[in-house]
C-alpha cells in the first residue's frame, strides 16, 4: 500500500492527512487512492505487452462510480454479475463491448439489457442458462456472444466461501460435460461461441492452481478445435491475492509470462478485482469507549460489521494502524468491536495497540469487498466514501442519513 504512509507521524492517503479527511467527512469513512488503483491496473495490463488481452475489473470488488470511472478512463474492461453492475459501468463511462457478464442466475431482463447495449460476452454457467440466452437472442433476432465457464475441479487452497473451482461449488459447468454444451452453442444460429472461461477462486497466493487449471482448459480447447469449434479467447478469471499482513503474493508479471508461454496466439481476458482495489482503500473508524475486564480488553469503535463485513464473515484479517503514530494510551491486546447487537460484530481481535478514547484507527487493505458488502443492519446508515488524488480529495459517495433508511418504506393505513 505504497500510497498510504506515515508523514510527520500521521497516516496519509497519498499527500492528504487522514486526520484532515475525518475532520472533513466524519467517521467511519472509506478512503481510496486514485494513484494506487491506476498503478495496480497497469501492472496487469502492461505485463501482457503486445499479446492480445483485456483486463476486466471485477465490479463486485468495488462498484463506486468514481472507482469505475478511474478505470474506464485508462481503458479497463469490466466483469459484471448483475444488471445493476452493468448499469454502474455504463454510468461511469465504461463500454459494454469491454464487459463480460458472469454470474450463475442471469435473468431475462439482464440478458435483454446486455444484448441491447452490446455486451462483449456472456460467461455461461449452466445448460439452462445457455437455453435462456438462446431464447432471448432468438426473440430479439440477434446473435448472443457466449463463453462457457468450465469448472476444472482444481483446489485453489483458499477460504471455502471464496473457492469456486471445485465440483462441490455452484459455479460453472463440469469440464467433462463442456464439449456437448459447446457443440450445442456452436450449432445454434442465435449463439456465437467466443471463448472459454474459468475462475477457480479468490485471494489465491500460489500460482500453481492457476496453471493447473490452465492446463485442463487448454486440453479442452484442443478437443473443441478437433470438432471444428474455434475459441477466440480464454477468460482466466481473477482471484490473485493481495498482502493483508505478511502473505507471500503472486508476482503478476511472472504469472502472466507463465500463461503466455502456454496459450499461443489466444487472446487472454483476466478479471482482477481485489488485486486492483484491495490495497487502494482503507476504512477509518473512531474509538468510542475502552472497556476492560479480567478476560478481555475491548475497544468499542464506531465502525461495525455492517460497514466492513469480511472479519465477521470470513474471519478475515485486516492490519490495523493508528492514524496518529505517536498516540500513547492504554497498552493492551485489544478486541476491536462495533456497536451492532451481535457477538460476531468484530473487526479485529487480540491486536496489540496503545489506545485512548477518541483515537482514530485505519483498517488497511479495505478497498475490496468493503463498502460493496456493507448493509443497513441495526438501521445504521452506510458510511461515506472519499477518493484522494495527490493532494486533493473528493467525496464520491455521501454518507446516508437516517431519513435515507426508510424513505422508500410505507405504512399501511387501515
Amino acid at each position: 500500500m505504497s500510497n498510504f504512509s506515515y508523514q510527520n507521524q500521521t497516516l496519509h492517503a497519498e499527500s492528504v492527512a487522514i486526520t484532515e479527511l475525518v475532520a472533513t467527512y466524519d467517521s467511519p469513512l472509506y478512503i481510496y487512492s486514485k494513484a494506487e488503483i491506476e498503478t495496480n491496473w497497469y501492472t496487469f495490463n502492461d505485463a501482457f505487452g503486445d499479446h492480445p488481452h483485456l483486463v476486466c475489473f471485477a465490479v463486485k470488488a468495488n462498484s463506486n462510480l468514481a472507482v469505475l470511472n478511474v478505470l474506464a478512463k485508462i481503458g479497463s474492461g469490466f466483469d459484471v454479475v448483475s444488471r445493476g453492475e452493468l448499469e454502474r459501468v455504463l454510468a461511469a463511462g465504461g463500454k459494454a463491448d469491454r464487459c463480460v457478464f458472469s454470474g450463475v442466475a442471469k435473468t431475462i431482463d439482464e440478458i435483454e439489457r446486455a444484448l441491447e447495449v452490446g455486451i462483449r460476452c456472456f460467461n455461461v454457467e449452466s445448460s439452462s442458462e445457455l437455453d435462456r440466452i438462446e431464447q432471448v437472442a432468438s426473440r430479439l433476432n440477434v446473435q448472443a456472444p457466449v463463453s462457457i465457464r468450465v469448472n476444472p475441479d482444481v483446489d485453489a487452497k483458499t477460504h471455502p466461501y471464496i473457492s469456486t473451482g471445485l465440483k462441490e461449488n455452484k459455479f460453472g459447468v463440469d469440464i467433462d460435460d463442456a464439449v456437448n454444451l459447446y457443440q450445442k452453442a456452436n450449432d445454434s444460429e442465435h449463439l456465437n461461441v467466443q471463448g472459454l472461461d474459468c475462475h477457480i477462486g479468490s485471494q489465491i497466493t500460489d500460482v500453481s492452481p492457476f496453471l493447473d487449471a490452465l492446463d485442463k482448459v487448454l486440453a479442452l480447447v484442443s478437443q473443441l478445435q478437433s470438432k471444428g469449434i474455434e475459441i477466440a479467447h480464454l477468460d482466466l478469471g481473477g482471484g490473485i491475492g493481495i498482502k493483508y499482513d505478511d502473505e507471500q503474493t503472486i508476482d503478476i508479471a511472472t504469472y502472466v509470462s507463465s500463461v503466455l508461454d502456454k496459450v499461443g496466439d489466444l487472446e487472454i481476458i483476466l478479471e482482477p478485482g481485489r488485486a486492483i482495489v484491495g490495497n487502494a482503500g482503507v476504512f477509518v473508524t473512531k474509538v468510542e469507549f475502552l472497556k476492560q475486564n479480567s478476560e478481555h480488553s475491548f475497544a468499542i469503535i464506531d465502525g461495525a460489521m455492517n460497514d466492513l463485513l469480511r472479519p465477521a464473515f470470513y474471519n478475515a484479517y485486516h492490519k490495523v494502524l493508528p492514524v496518529n503514530e505517536n498516540t500513547k494510551g492504554i497498552d493492551a491486546n485489544w478486541d476491536l468491536v462495533g456497536p451492532i447487537c451481535e457477538t460476531g460484530d468484530f473487526l479485529a481481535k487480540n491486536r496489540k495497540l496503545s489506545l485512548s478514547e477518541g483515537d482514530f484507527l485505519a483498517f488497511m487493505s479495505a478497498g475490496a469487498y468493503g463498502f460493496t458488502m456493507s448493509s443497513n443492519y441495526n438501521s445504521r446508515p452506510r458510511v461515506a466514501e472519499v477518493m484522494v488524488s495527490n493532494n486533493t480529495h473528493t467525496l464520491v459517495r455521501e454518507r446516508e442519513t437516517i431519513q435515507d433508511l426508510f424513505n422508500k418504506e410505507y405504512i399501511i393505513n387501515d
